[in-house]
């Protein structure tokens, strides 16, 4: 258990503003006091120090593909890139996936992540054949996150058809599938965190890997349980589940009782005026994915729109063209000046709370996110004098940072990076490297 330690903030983000010169006080993982116009004592924090970022949406062996996949003379699409994904996945073993894994994790510890959700449908064996631990992928993911220093919670993902009219599952995704919800179900109560850095949760993949039918099911094991789930995240999703169903995706999770606040809807792209009242009304938060939505020529989500009809945003980097949780939040400003033609519309409050406490509570960490007496102690300081701060107001920070910027990261009261230099994995390039290479030519 982490001892009793001070911390001197240079500036700091509380209760939703930067103010200056905060004392810190962590004992047991936890912040136990918060003192504001304090003078310097304890450990000193130069530059901004926010609460810890949340990456709400990973699937982490996506991150081998980063920039191998970039079409060239000919066109490529989100189809294409998933022929590629679905190669990758069918190269992974435990062991391979822990050593990624690790490897991802710990970049992600680098840009200020102090928790992920990961999206984890890739269950069993070559052919689909399950392991001897049915659950040893999910298993080789908490460790490489508990090795990297980072929180995890692991959704683990109901996978069962290969489109929305029910055709099975073929090649690589037979390793995702579980033959039902009730033979998901039954395989994911053996899964038992690891640690107290661990929480399970479940996910359906999305209306055309899941049938209508089976959601309840899903829905019945995850009760109180944070619940994500794909939606429309492209044209074609939605052209399909008109035909088959009558009905768009999100009309089709709504009549199955998906839809609720432990729920977090991811991209949800292409919607309808129906499709953004029903995840406000019934209080479905909606994980955005700038960076991977304009990699895979997905679309701009209607970030807006949704927080007008009452949906909490939240932030992945889901393929993990690029891990930077400030990148991912300016995103979010940046698209909607690019669909309205306006400037303004989330400030710079709206932008951390999506990375920070909107993450964490659509992940099932209700106590993280913040900086407070009795929150857990996770931090991340943000250098002011780099040659993409300087000059920067430090309430607009976040407009200009990089993940690049990020000098000092604590979890659960535990430091994890110091001066840009991870703590576990001390060199994180060459860990990522030697894990891309173990699963690509």
């Amino acid at each position: 258990m982490p001892v009793s330690q001070r911390y001197w903030c240079e500036f700091a983000w509380i209760d939703g503003q930067v103010r200056a010169d905060v004392w810190l006080t962590v004992d047991g993982g936890r912040f136990t006091e918060v003192t504001l116009d304090a003078a310097p004592d304890g450990i000193r924090l130069y530059g901004l120090t926010l609460p810890g970022l949340a990456n709400a949406h990973s699937h982490a062996f996506h991150r081998a593909l980063r920039g191998r996949v970039e079409p060239g003379h000919e066109s490529g699409s989100f189809w294409t890139w998933r022929d590629a994904m679905y190669g990758v996945a069918d190269s992974l073993d435990p062991d391979t996936y822990f050593a990624l894994a690790r490897a991802v994790y710990a970049e992600m510890a680098l840009a200020g992540v102090t928790c992920v959700g990961e999206f984890h449908y890739l269950h069993h064996g070559p052919g689909g054949t399950p392991y001897d631990d049915p659950n040893a992928m999910g298993a080789a993911l908490m460790s490489a996150a508990a090795e990297a220093g980072i929180r995890i919670t692991l959704l683990d993902t109901c996978y069962l058809t290969s489109t929305v009219d029910g055709q099975p599952l073929r090649g690589p995704q037979r390793r995702f599938g579980d033959g039902s919800a009730a033979g998901w179900a039954e395989r994911v109560s053996a899964v038992r965190p690891a640690g107290p850095g661990a929480l399970i949760g479940a996910a359906v993949h999305s209306v055309r890997a899941v049938p209508d039918a089976e959601l309840p099911v899903v829905m019945e094991w995850a009760a109180g349980k944070p619940v994500h789930v794909h939606v429309s995240e492209q044209p074609a999703e939605n052209k399909a589940s008109l035909v088959h169903y009558g009905r768009t995706p999100t009309a089709v999770l709504a009549d199955a009782g998906v839809l609720g606040p432990t729920t977090t809807a991811v991209h949800a792209t292409h919607l309808t005026d129906a499709d953004r009242a029903a995840l406000g009304d019934s209080g479905t938060a909606v994980c955005l994915c700038p960076t991977t939505e304009r990699d895979l020529a997905d679309g701009l989500g209607p970030a807006a729109a949704l927080a007008d009809a009452g949906s909490p945003l939240c932030l992945g980097s889901d393929s993990h063209a690029v891990i930077d949780l400030f990148e991912e939040a300016r995103g979010m400003e940046l698209h909607e000046r690019l669909r309205t033609g306006h400037r303004g519309l989330f400030p710079a409050a709206a932008l951390v709370r999506a990375a920070t406490i909107g993450g964490h509570a659509a992940l099932g960490w209700s106590d993280a996110g913040t900086i407070a007496p009795g929150a857990r102690a996770d931090l991340v300081t943000v250098a002011l004098d780099s040659v993409r701060t300087t000059g920067c107001r430090p309430p607009e920070a976040v407009f200009a940072a990089t993940a690049a910027d990020v000098r000092h990261v604590l979890v659960d009261g535990r430091p994890v990076v110091r001066d840009g230099v991870h703590q576990l994995v001390p060199d994180v390039a060459r860990a990522l490297g030697d894990a891309i290479a173990a699963v690509l030519p």
